[in-house]
C-alpha cells in the first residue's frame, strides 16, 4: 500500500527529524521543509500530500500565511505547531483553517496519534447509488457530508461545526454554545473564530448554504434541515 504523505515544516531542524523519525518509523513518507516559502513550494510541487504540520514562526513565510495559501487550494487536515499558547496565536491560527494546535514542547508518539485521528477523520468515502440522498446528509462514522449526494470539502472542525448544527436543526445556538461544543471550554479564542467558520461553511454548502444555514442577529446561528 502507498505511504501516507506527510508535508513537515518547521525551521528548526531538530523538530523536523524529530518528527519525520517517529511519522517514518509508523508509515509514513515525509516531505520536509525549514521555512515557509520551501512549505509552499513542496505542497505545490506534490497533489499526493495527505495532511501538513506546520510550524507559526517560520522565515520567509510565516506559518498563518502558509495555511491560508494551503486553503485556497486544499481541505487537507493541519496541525500548527508553536512554542507559544496565546489567545493570539490560537484565534489567528483557527481563523486561518487549521484542524489542530499543537504547543512546544510536545510528545512524538502523542503527535503521531493525532495526525492519525486527523487522516483517519478526513478520510470519507463517497456514498453508494442506493445511499445517495436529496439535501444535506452526516455521515459521522466517515467524519463526511453531502449535498445532493456529492461529498463536501471540510476541514476537520468545519464538519464537527455543521454536525453539531445538523444535530440541533431548527435551534438557535449561540456562538458561546458553538464554542464550547467545538472548540472545548479550555479554548482561549472569541466568538470571530465561529463567525469565520460559520462563513466558510456557508459559502462550502453553496445554495443549500444560503437558504438553510441562518443567522440569527444578536443571537447566534440556526440550521433549518
Amino acid at each position: 500500500m502507498e505511504r501516507k504523505k506527510i508535508l513537515v515544516a518547521d525551521d528548526e531542524e531538530r523538530i523536523v527529524k524529530l518528527v519525520s523519525d517517529f511519522l517514518t518509523a509508523s508509515g509514513y513518507e515525509i516531505i520536509p521543509a525549514s521555512d515557509g516559502k520551501e512549505a509552499l513550494d513542496r505542497f505545490n510541487a506534490d497533489s499526493d500530500i495527505s495532511l501538513a504540520v506546520i510550524d507559526i514562526m517560520m522565515p520567509e513565510i510565516d506559518g498563518w500565511a502558509v495555511t491560508r495559501e494551503i486553503r485556497k487550494k486544499s481541505d487537507i487536515p493541519i496541525i500548527m505547531l508553536s512554542a507559544r499558547a496565546e489567545e493570539f496565536d490560537l484565534l489567528t491560527g483557527f481563523e486561518s483553517g487549521i484542524d489542530e494546535y499543537v504547543t512546544k514542547p510536545f510528545s512524538p508518539a502523542v503527535l503521531v496519534k493525532r495526525i492519525e485521528a486527523l487522516l483517519k477523520r478526513s478520510s470519507g468515502q463517497p456514498l453508494s447509488g442506493e445511499e445517495v440522498k436529496k439535501g444535506l446528509v452526516i455521515d459521522d462514522s466517515a467524519f463526511v457530508a453531502y449535498i445532493d449526494g456529492t461529498p463536501l470539502e471540510l476541514t476537520l472542525k468545519e464538519f464537527e461545526l455543521l454536525s453539531y448544527l445538523y444535530q440541533n436543526s431548527g435551534r438557535v445556538l449561540t456562538r458561546d454554545q458553538l464554542l464550547n461544543a467545538i472548540w472545548g471550554y479550555d479554548y482561549l479564542g472569541d466568538s470571530r473564530t465561529v463567525d469565520s467558520h460559520i462563513a466558510r461553511l456557508r459559502t462550502k454548502l453553496g445554495d443549500y448554504g444560503a437558504a438553510h444555514l441562518k443567522t440569527i442577529y444578536g443571537m447566534g446561528y440556526k440550521l433549518e434541515v
